[in-house]
């Protein structure tokens, strides 16, 4: 080889094989390094959304429609039942608290009129009965007949006003000097003493029957069944006094309410009463008898 041709060699191995143009690396410009890394908007918001939506839907999927199994079914309508016997229980409670919160003396009282009601219920079955064996056992049932009727006829006299009256029972006299008993006042007075088993009612000049009405007259006073009446208040009841003495006489009833309005009260036990107020016997506009 000659001397001329080896620089020549040593020039061509130290030349670097060139890098071909596709391998060749480039950098990237500002706008593609702030977003190549970047996601495209909404996407990481649409892929936290994505699992949520399908998840209420396999909720309301599971929920409707409803598969209730016989054993929920039967739970469901133990329950029901349980929740009405608690309501009921309830009511119940709340109906006695007002018995609960009451005084020894007043429960005594209270279950005494419930036995002379109760005895006077006895009385009047007895009475019939006694009544219906007498029209069996009659020779002369037309006139036992005759009989029963008059006497009954004197009892619905006495209740419906008709007829005088007279018995054992109480005189009741409300003063009211201020003039503040109202007719609402009285009304619980006969309402209280009707309750205690009175038979026979007068007030002042009138006569109380099933259909009586109290309201405030004008002027003052109150008027009885159109009949304005004026204090001093006098009421002539017949019945038992040990009944009817207490009733008025109860914490929170007449006599107290009366007395809380400056008014004088005055209840007396009377071996005799007398209650000669009577009322004109009226004939029905539309009732009639459906006994044939």
């Amino acid at each position: 080889m000659d001397k001329d041709e080896q620089p020549e060699h040593r020039f061509r191995k130290e030349l670097p094989a060139e890098v071909p143009a596709e391998h060749t690396p480039r950098e990237p410009g500002p706008t593609e390094r702030s977003t190549a890394g970047a996601e495209p908007a909404g996407s990481a918001e649409r892929a936290s959304q994505a699992p949520t939506e399908s998840g209420r839907q396999r909720l309301a999927k599971s929920l409707w429609p409803p598969r209730v199994s016989r054993a929920q079914l039967i739970v469901a309508v133990l329950l029901a039942g349980l929740g009405f016997g608690l309501a009921i229980q309830v009511a119940s409670t709340n109906e006695n608290s007002a018995l609960r919160g009451a005084r020894q003396e007043d429960l005594v009282r209270i279950l005494d009129e419930l036995d002379d009601r109760t005895q006077r219920l006895e009385d009047e079955k007895q009475r019939l009965e006694d009544q219906r064996t007498g029209l069996e056992n009659s020779s002369n049932q037309a006139e036992e007949a005759r009989k029963q009727t008059l006497e009954k006829e004197r009892q619905l006299g006495v209740l419906a006003g008709t007829v005088a009256a007279e018995g054992p029972g109480i005189t009741v006299t409300i003063e009211d000097t201020k003039g503040a008993v109202e007719a609402d006042m009285l009304l619980d007075a006969v309402q209280e003493l009707r309750a205690a088993g009175a038979e026979a009612i007068q007030v002042n000049d009138v006569r109380v029957v099933a259909n009586t009405y109290l309201s405030d007259a004008s002027g003052g006073g109150v008027s009885v069944d159109g009949n304005k009446i004026s204090a001093p208040y006098r009421f002539k009841v017949i019945g038992k006094p040990e009944d009817l003495a207490p009733a008025l006489n109860i914490p929170g009833g007449v006599v107290q309410t009366l007395e809380k309005e400056q008014a004088t009260v005055r209840v007396q036990d009377e071996e005799k009463v007398v209650v000669d107020a009577l009322r004109p016997a009226e004939e029905p506009d539309y009732a009639r008898s459906s006994s044939r």
